[in-house]
Protein backbone atom coordinates (compact mmCIF):
# COMPACT_ATOMS: atom_id res chain seq x y z
CA UNK A 1 0.00 0.00 0.00
CA UNK A 2 1.56 3.90 -1.11
CA UNK A 3 2.54 5.86 2.11
CA UNK A 4 0.34 8.92 3.24
CA UNK A 5 0.92 11.78 1.90
CA UNK A 6 -0.06 14.79 4.20
CA UNK A 7 0.56 18.13 6.11
CA UNK A 8 2.88 17.71 9.02
CA UNK A 9 0.01 17.42 11.57
CA UNK A 10 -1.69 15.52 9.74
CA UNK A 11 0.98 13.08 9.07
CA UNK A 12 2.15 12.98 12.69
CA UNK A 13 -0.20 10.35 13.68
CA UNK A 14 0.72 8.05 10.90
CA UNK A 15 4.15 7.54 13.00
CA UNK A 16 4.66 5.80 16.30
CA UNK A 17 5.52 7.78 19.13
CA UNK A 18 9.22 7.62 18.75
CA UNK A 19 11.23 6.60 15.91
CA UNK A 20 13.53 9.00 13.53
CA UNK A 21 12.40 11.29 10.74
CA UNK A 22 14.03 11.95 7.56
CA UNK A 23 14.34 15.26 6.03
CA UNK A 24 14.95 16.13 2.62
CA UNK A 25 15.38 19.29 0.65
CA UNK A 26 14.42 18.35 -3.05
CA UNK A 27 16.32 20.93 -5.31
CA UNK A 28 16.73 20.38 -9.21
CA UNK A 29 20.37 18.77 -8.96
CA UNK A 30 20.88 17.55 -5.19
CA UNK A 31 18.64 16.12 -2.57
CA UNK A 32 19.75 17.38 0.89
CA UNK A 33 19.19 15.15 3.67
CA UNK A 34 18.64 15.38 7.14
CA UNK A 35 17.46 12.70 10.45
CA UNK A 36 16.55 13.34 13.75
CA UNK A 37 16.82 11.62 16.82
CA UNK A 38 14.64 9.04 17.75
CA UNK A 39 13.05 11.28 20.50
CA UNK A 40 12.61 13.68 17.80
CA UNK A 41 14.03 16.82 19.51
CA UNK A 42 17.70 17.27 17.09
CA UNK A 43 17.69 17.30 13.31
CA UNK A 44 21.32 16.63 11.77
CA UNK A 45 22.50 16.67 8.43
CA UNK A 46 23.26 13.18 6.72
CA UNK A 47 23.95 13.78 3.07
CA UNK A 48 23.83 15.56 0.01
CA UNK A 49 22.75 13.29 -2.57
CA UNK A 50 23.38 14.23 -6.77
CA UNK A 51 20.59 13.56 -8.24
CA UNK A 52 20.72 11.53 -10.99
CA UNK A 53 17.40 9.31 -12.00
CA UNK A 54 14.02 9.38 -9.38
CA UNK A 55 14.59 5.27 -8.70
CA UNK A 56 18.55 5.68 -8.00
CA UNK A 57 17.63 8.85 -5.75
CA UNK A 58 14.57 7.12 -4.01
CA UNK A 59 16.91 4.23 -3.70
CA UNK A 60 19.54 5.88 -1.87
CA UNK A 61 16.73 7.78 0.40
CA UNK A 62 15.20 4.45 1.27
CA UNK A 63 18.84 3.13 1.99
CA UNK A 64 19.68 5.64 4.45
CA UNK A 65 16.13 5.40 5.93
CA UNK A 66 16.51 2.19 6.68
CA UNK A 67 20.18 2.31 7.98
CA UNK A 68 18.88 5.15 10.59
CA UNK A 69 15.58 2.90 11.00
CA UNK A 70 13.36 6.34 10.31
CA UNK A 71 9.43 5.94 10.61
CA UNK A 72 8.91 8.59 7.97
CA UNK A 73 9.24 11.65 5.66
CA UNK A 74 9.44 15.44 5.89
CA UNK A 75 10.01 17.09 2.73
CA UNK A 76 10.24 20.82 1.86
CA UNK A 77 7.45 22.67 0.07
CA UNK A 78 8.55 25.31 -1.35
CA UNK A 79 5.08 27.46 -1.13
CA UNK A 80 5.32 30.86 -2.83
CA UNK A 81 5.82 34.19 -0.37
CA UNK A 82 2.35 34.48 -1.28
CA UNK A 83 0.90 30.92 -0.32
CA UNK A 84 0.75 29.45 -3.62
CA UNK A 85 2.38 26.84 -5.60
CA UNK A 86 4.45 27.50 -8.23
CA UNK A 87 6.60 24.97 -10.38
CA UNK A 88 8.81 23.74 -7.67
CA UNK A 89 5.81 22.75 -5.38
CA UNK A 90 4.38 20.94 -7.67
CA UNK A 91 7.95 19.15 -8.85
CA UNK A 92 8.15 18.40 -4.63
CA UNK A 93 4.56 16.92 -4.63
CA UNK A 94 4.97 14.59 -7.77
CA UNK A 95 8.44 13.01 -6.09
CA UNK A 96 6.44 12.61 -2.84
CA UNK A 97 3.56 10.83 -5.12
CA UNK A 98 6.27 8.83 -7.03
CA UNK A 99 8.06 8.11 -3.71
CA UNK A 100 4.74 6.64 -1.71
CA UNK A 101 4.60 3.87 -4.03
CA UNK A 102 8.37 2.76 -2.85
CA UNK A 103 7.62 3.38 0.79
CA UNK A 104 4.97 2.77 3.51
CA UNK A 105 6.15 5.42 5.86
CA UNK A 106 4.05 8.69 5.92
CA UNK A 107 5.25 11.14 4.24
CA UNK A 108 4.81 15.00 5.56
CA UNK A 109 4.80 18.09 3.40
CA UNK A 110 6.14 21.35 5.50
CA UNK A 111 6.21 24.67 4.48
CA UNK A 112 10.23 25.42 3.72
CA UNK A 113 9.38 29.43 2.64
CA UNK A 114 12.93 30.98 2.75
CA UNK A 115 14.69 28.25 4.80
CA UNK A 116 17.52 28.02 2.14
CA UNK A 117 17.99 31.64 2.08
CA UNK A 118 18.09 31.75 5.93
CA UNK A 119 21.05 28.94 5.80
CA UNK A 120 22.43 31.13 3.28
CA UNK A 121 22.56 33.76 5.83
CA UNK A 122 24.02 31.36 8.01
CA UNK A 123 26.36 30.17 6.44
CA UNK A 124 28.17 33.84 5.11
CA UNK A 125 27.87 34.85 8.63
CA UNK A 126 29.84 31.46 9.62
CA UNK A 127 32.39 33.33 6.63
CA UNK A 128 32.41 30.02 5.13
CA UNK A 129 33.66 30.33 0.94
CA UNK A 130 31.17 30.22 -1.57
CA UNK A 131 32.73 27.12 -2.94
CA UNK A 132 32.05 25.06 0.44
CA UNK A 133 28.72 26.79 0.80
CA UNK A 134 27.27 25.52 -2.09
CA UNK A 135 28.50 21.58 -1.21
CA UNK A 136 26.59 22.08 2.16
CA UNK A 137 23.73 24.67 1.57
CA UNK A 138 21.44 21.42 0.78
CA UNK A 139 22.25 19.29 3.47
CA UNK A 140 21.82 22.52 6.02
CA UNK A 141 18.30 23.24 4.39
CA UNK A 142 17.44 19.72 4.76
CA UNK A 143 18.41 20.40 8.42
CA UNK A 144 16.54 23.59 8.65
CA UNK A 145 13.35 22.04 6.85
CA UNK A 146 13.19 18.88 9.21
CA UNK A 147 14.28 21.18 12.70
CA UNK A 148 11.54 23.61 11.99
CA UNK A 149 8.90 20.47 11.81
CA UNK A 150 10.55 19.05 14.80
CA UNK A 151 9.74 21.98 16.50
CA UNK A 152 6.16 22.57 15.50
CA UNK A 153 5.51 18.97 16.58
CA UNK A 154 6.63 19.55 19.56
CA UNK A 155 4.06 21.97 20.18
CA UNK A 156 1.17 20.56 19.12
CA UNK A 157 1.10 18.30 22.33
Amino acid sequence: MPAVILPLIEAAPHWPPRGALVGLDLGTKTIGVAVSDPDRRLATGVTTIQRKAFRADAARVIEIAAERAAVGFVLGLPINMDGSEGPRAQSTRAFARNFSKLTELAIALWDERLSTAAVERELIGMDMSRARRAEVIDEHAAIFILQGALDRLSKKL
